[in-house]
């Protein structure tokens, strides 16, 4: 059976941006106390001025 090859995500730009926006809101994360067990957790907000920022970011032309 031949090996099975991997892939090589090293020099995906897709790939590496879905990679740092999953790190730069990693801490936002809080698992359930049971979350071993269910699978459930949340997602902690980072308040209104988050949302303004981003929305005012939509705003902007690129």
């Amino acid at each position: 059976m031949p090996e099975e090859k991997k892939p090589d995500f090293k020099n995906d730009p897709l790939f590496q941006e879905v990679l740092r926006e999953g790190l730069a809101i990693q801490h936002r994360f809080s698992a359930a106390p049971v979350y071993a067990k269910t699978g459930k957790g949340y997602l902690k907000s980072e308040g209104v001025e988050e949302l303004k920022r981003l929305k005012e970011a939509a705003r902007q032309p690129k």
